[in-house]
């Protein structure tokens, strides 16, 4: 048996499908492909999948990851991104199927890849506010999170989590690239942080694209 690392983009419509319906979607698509992989065992024996950090719904990606496990060691790897590419829908693409070499717990920041869209304010003053805002020393948010048995609502400052990378106009749209803590041990949403510049803009209207671009390790290489 051997375990492997699927790398596919998540992008267009398929944005709009939940974590659970990508699972089972790809375990359709594993079968369709008929690809020699590992069921578990017991009573209700499924296709070993596991999902490293799932995206937010509404994201595109350009970094999910996905193993699984074949019994058949000497599989061709070319053959697993072939057999699934043909298998899944166009939006959901295969782009490379490479042995494991880290656990998910590896990752540490992401990098995205965001479109602003302002309804009321050019592009270059809406760039030039979040400029100003990512120059604030702290970002408060309130965040929901498990107490024991109850949930509670806990202020915390995101601004040690996240780093603009560049901030620049094209057309009417105010592009940005941002960095931020990933993983298991930290994670940042990076819809908190816009949904924080909309309040301190005192409620700007705003709309936005979100796309995952890439899965870092600690010594900012890409996630393999």
């Amino acid at each position: 048996m051997i375990d492997i690392r699927v790398f596919y983009h998540k992008t267009g419509r398929a944005r709009y499908i939940s974590h659970l319906d990508m699972m089972r979607c790809m375990q359709r698509a594993i079968v369709r492909a008929k690809l020699p992989v590992w069921y578990t065992e017991g009573f209700n024996p499924h296709i070993y999948l596991t999902f490293a950090l799932p995206l937010s719904l509404g994201y595109e990606s350009k970094s999910e990851v996905m193993d699984l496990r074949l019994i058949d060691d000497a599989f061709p790897l070319s053959e697993v991104t072939s057999r699934l590419n043909d298998a899944l829908p166009p939006d959901i693409r295969i782009h490379t199927t490479a042995k494991i070499q880290n656990k998910p717990q590896a990752i540490t920041h992401a990098i995205y890849t965001i479109q602003l869209f302002g309804n009321t304010q050019s592009a270059e003053v809406l760039r030039d506010r979040f400029c100003a805002f990512m120059r604030s020393t702290q970002i408060l948010v309130e965040k929901r999170a498990k107490q024991g048995r109850r949930k509670i609502t806990k202020q915390i400052d995101i601004r040690p989590m996240c780093e603009l990378l560049s901030c620049e106009v094209s057309g009417d749209v105010v592009l940005l690239t941002l960095k931020t803590q990933a993983g298991i041990q930290s994670n940042l949403n990076p819809s908190l942080l816009l949904e924080a510049f909309i309040q301190t803009n005192e409620g700007l209207p705003l709309r936005w694209h979100i796309c995952r671009d890439a899965l870092l390790m600690e010594d900012g290489s890409p996630f393999c």
